[in-house]
């Protein structure tokens, strides 16, 4: 039963992973794109931690951390950006 659940969970963040590339790919906007690349960093998090989970490796689950302090140091960046560029009206 565990293997099942395993796998439907897998299968269901890959196609979320892959919508959210779409979005990132299709836009319409700038603040759009942020948000899908945040959701995919998000997406790949739950991914490695479900590998580490069906493997019983420990180095995907470190690698899950290493990946969620460079997506919230991603994300304030793009925030930043966003803000300056929303004070200086161009969008």
């Amino acid at each position: 039963m565990l293997d099942f659940s395993l796998a439907l969970a897998l299968a269901a963040l890959t196609l979320a992973a892959l919508l959210n590339l779409w979005r990132f790919a299709r836009g319409p906007s700038l603040p759009d794109r942020v948000l899908a690349l945040d959701t995919l960093y998000v997406n790949a998090i739950a991914l490695l931690v479900l590998l580490g989970i069906t493997y019983g490796g420990r180095q995907y689950v470190e690698s899950a951390l290493v990946l969620a302090l460079f997506g919230f140091a991603a994300t304030v960046g793009f925030a930043l950006v966003l803000a300056r560029l929303e004070r200086s009206g161009r969008e």
